[in-house]
């Protein structure tokens, strides 16, 4: 079984290296779509910290990821047909946006199956975030704070 997640994985942290493992879990190779800046542009209000190249370099580290791939464009049909998916891992603010649901169907319409899964409270990349922008930074001996 091929299994295919998506997602940004800036600032790589427990809850994507938990989502990553349950993943592999599911089956034999577990395939990782990695969105572009320009796609994360498109639905987010920030860019990623980390260039793509490095997010997808990180991944590729991991024991539990076999096959990493970028995708450019706002759909998934294209990647799970490329890896050719059993299982496609959603995260639980899967909503109903047309390259949702267009993948929805193509996956109901080749009997393969969509796991939905509950994001870890643990962290979060938005969280890493604003705790390092209100971290005090002492330079010269003065405290400076971030402003976000």
């Amino acid at each position: 079984m091929i299994v295919y997640t998506v997602g940004t994985f800036d600032l790589l942290h427990v809850g994507h290296v938990a989502l990553l493992e349950y993943c592999k879990s599911l089956g034999a190779v577990l395939a990782v779509g990695v969105a572009s800046d320009e796609v994360v542009r498109s639905y987010k209000p920030n860019v990623p910290v980390i260039p793509l190249e490095q997010r997808m370099e990180m991944l590729r580290a991991l024991r539990c990821v076999d096959i990493v791939l970028p995708y450019y464009e706002l759909e998934y049909v294209s990647g799970c047909k490329e890896v050719g998916a059993d299982i496609f891992v959603i995260g639980e603010d899967w909503g109903s946006q047309p390259h949702n649901v267009a993948v929805e169907a193509y996956l109901e319409s080749e009997g393969k199956q969509i796991r939905q899964v509950a994001y870890n409270p643990r962290t979060s990349s938005s969280t890493i975030k604003q705790n390092v922008m209100t971290q005090p930074y002492k330079s010269n001996g003065s405290n400076v704070v971030f402003a976000s």
